[in-house]
């Protein structure tokens, strides 16, 4: 399809894990180029198993998913990994090396696919300045706050130019102010033209947005719409 290379597309997918049960019910939706798209629900709802499908970490137990005009059923490992390098993936835990500094982070995810030597120090600088972190290059986590920590995660995840940013609640351990920046760090990324699949229980976050909702409750979408825009209420 002509436009596979901006797509997540999920077909009837179930996923059930063998102590817990069934985690996804007959989950299907598109994600189009370009787009954002929230995955909302309670905690257990089947967010996280979404996200984990569509980077191929899971299996679906029954049905097809789709991305980047590659399928779940017949992908090889070296198919996944060829998958992932055109993902961007942010997690709630920052998930950094506590031993690189903020731009060592950032250019280890350009070194583990091959890049050229000569090309890893101005990548590594263009995302860390689009995200606001030229000046904290040289700092190590420990000495990063939550929110920076997560803007570098979010420079990591960039710097391989995805078509889609897929972030599991990339806000959950941030306080306000940097849950905002983070959050206006991702609407950014999205107007630039990198669709955004992103997991949150921060119905705040949500409501100052009319982007669209994919809504989760024990494994079953029960929603699926862009919502007329809520006032949002005074900052």
């Amino acid at each position: 399809m002509a436009d596979a290379q901006g797509m997540i597309e999920f077909f009837n997918v179930s996923k059930e894990y063998p102590r817990s049960g069934m985690a996804l019910r007959d989950a299907t939706f598109r994600l189009a180029k370009g787009e954002f798209a929230f995955l909302t629900g309670a905690s257990g709802a089947g967010k996280s198993t979404i996200l984990k499908l569509a980077y191929f970490d899971e299996s679906p137990t029954a049905g097809e998913v789709r991305v980047s005009g590659m399928t779940s059923g017949d992908m090889s490992r070296r198919d996944i990994a060829q998958v992932r390098r055109r993902l961007g993936i942010v997690f709630q835990d920052f998930r950094l090396l506590d031993d690189r500094t903020a731009e060592a982070n950032v250019g280890f995810a350009l070194e583990v696919t091959g890049t050229r030597h000569d090309q890893i120090a101005p990548r590594v600088n263009r995302v860390l300045n689009q995200v606001g972190l030229a000046s904290k290059a040289k700092a190590f986590p420990k000495e990063l706050s939550g929110g920076e920590q997560q803007r570098v995660a979010i420079a990591r995840a960039l710097v391989n130019d995805p078509f889609v940013l897929i972030a599991d609640e990339p806000t959950g351990n941030l306080d306000e102010k940097a849950s905002r920046t983070v959050f206006q760090l991702l609407r950014d990324i999205n107007a630039a033209g990198t669709a955004v699949l992103m997991a949150t229980h921060n119905l705040d976050v949500v409501r100052r947005t009319d982007y669209r909702r994919i809504e989760l409750e024990q494994g079953r979408i029960i929603s699926d719409a862009i919502p007329a825009r809520e006032a949002a209420p005074p900052a």
